[in-house]
Formats: structure tokens, C-alpha cells, sequence
């Protein structure tokens, strides 16, 4: 993608809409949709790099309840012709095809390369990634396991969201209470991550979520690891105009 003069690519990650309480969740989803209302005028494309519910689960007939405030947002947005992405985090991994049968915004499982004015970025929402976090990466591959699934999506509905629910806030392993304090620039994960991928293959910017922290690490000579922070405390989101990336925060 080449962006036209004077437009701009939008980057956030890690709402976690619907926790602790959807009444609680309610004012940051609502500052959020504000957010959106303010960056639509000159984006050229939003990426949304997971963990935009707390929880989300697709069955064939039913999506969680709430939220209409985001995907009423998202699809007069992604109508207007402003595309939109959707990276799953380790919150709304159950996320199959609706945003994209309903709203037009593709959805990816994995990190992906984009390339914008001839600046190459490697993308995702970044949990599982790096060295340790060993009792995470086991869980997540009890939670992506087709026959887990399957079983999962036999509860009702009203009884398979409150189990979920309760787990994605109690369980630590599942909110990631133990990994939103700063490791130090030569401990943090994602940025070892990156610097692994750099042996193989040059990146100028890595952009992920995950780590509920705003930060800014040189992994290369010419690459820089971002994390976008969330939309809990921080309110921080990350913009490329198309010569630089920056992280800010929302300020109304």
C-alpha cells in the first residue's frame, strides 16, 4: 500500500471490552468508538491487534451479547471504504468469520508482513511469541484444539459465556495480570522475538499488543519493536504517516 498524501495508518490493541463488568467496560468502549470517530478523516487503514473483548466465542447461530456500540462503529467505518484488520489476541482466539461475513474486516490467526510506502512491518497480536511463557503456550493449545472446541460450543450459551467470563479475569495465565510489568529492553520477549526474526529477515517496524504496556525498543540497526499498550489505562495506539511510526495516547 502507498498512502495518499496526507492520510494515515491507525493502529490499537487490547480493550478488553466486557471486563471486569460489562458496566465497567461501557465507558472505554464508548472513549474508544470516540477514538475511532476521530481518526476516521484521515486514515488510510485500522489494524485492530486483538483482544478487542475480553471474551468472544462464535457459535454457528450466536455471538456474544453487548458490544454494539465497536461493531456498529467498525461497520459504518468499514462501509465508508476505510479498510480495517483484525488480528485475534489470546481473548477473542474463538473468532472465526462473522467480523468478516459482517462487517468486511479479515481476521488473522498468525502475524502477517504488510508493506506501506515501501516500509516493511511484521504484525500480530504477539501472545505465545518469544522464549517462556511456557504454561501460557500449553494452554493455548488445549484452547485452539478443534475437539476443545467442538466440546466447548455443545454448553449453552449462557453457560459457556459465564464459565469464559470468570476465567479470562480470575485465571492469571488467561489475563495476563503477571505480564504488564516491565521486563527490562534485554528481557522483554517480543523483543527478543523480534530480534530472532531479524537473523532471517529485515523488518522496520515489529508491531504487536499483548503486553498492556506502551513501549518503544530498537531490536536492529534499522528496527524498532512497538507495543501499542491498551485501552484500560494506557489509551495508547500507535500511527505510520507514512515516514514514521509514533505511539500517543488519546486525549479528548
Amino acid at each position: 500500500m502507498q498512502l495518499p498524501e496526507g492520510k494515515k495508518i491507525y493502529f490499537s490493541s487490547d480493550n478488553h471490552l466486557g471486563a471486569p463488568t460489562a458496566e465497567e467496560s461501557l465507558p472505554r468502549e464508548k472513549k474508544f468508538v470516540r477514538w475511532l470517530d476521530t481518526v476516521k478523516d484521515d486514515a488510510a487503514a485500522i489494524f485492530l491487534l486483538g483482544d478487542l473483548f475480553d471474551f468472544w466465542f462464535e457459535y454457528k447461530k450466536v455471538v456474544p451479547k453487548g458490544f454494539v456500540r465497536v461493531l456498529g462503529k467498525l461497520a459504518e467505518l468499514s462501509d465508508s471504504g476505510i479498510p480495517i484488520h483484525f488480528f485475534v489476541g489470546n481473548h477473542d482466539l474463538w473468532m472465526n468469520d462473522y467480523f468478516k461475513t459482517e462487517l468486511n474486516i479479515p481476521v488473522y490467526h498468525e502475524p502477517k508482513t504488510f508493506v506501506f510506502n515501501d516500509t516493511k512491518f511484521f504484525i500480530g497480536h504477539g501472545d505465545g511469541k518469544g522464549p517462556g511463557d511456557k504454561g501460557y503456550k500449553s494452554m493455548k493449545k488445549v484452547f485452539t484444539n478443534p475437539f476443545f472446541k467442538w466440546l466447548f460450543r455443545w454448553a449453552h450459551p449462557d453457560i459457556g459465556v459465564r464459565i469464559a467470563q470468570y476465567l479470562s479475569v480470575k485465571n492469571k495465565l488467561i489475563s495476563g495480570e503477571e505480564d504488564k510489568e516491565f521486563l527490562g529492553e534485554e528481557n522483554e520477549w517480543l523483543a527478543l522475538y523480534a530480534k530472532r526474526k531479524l537473523e532471517k529477515e529485515h523488518f522496520d517496524y515489529f508491531v504487536f499488543g499483548h503486553r498492556h504496556l506502551p513501549m518503544e525498543i530498537q531490536v536492529g540497526e534499522n528496527s524498532t519493536y512497538f507495543n501499542l499498550g491498551d485501552w484500560i489505562h494506557q489509551y495508547t495506539y500507535g500511527v505510520f504517516d507514512g515516514k514514521s511510526f509514533q505511539l500517543k495516547t488519546f486525549e479528548e
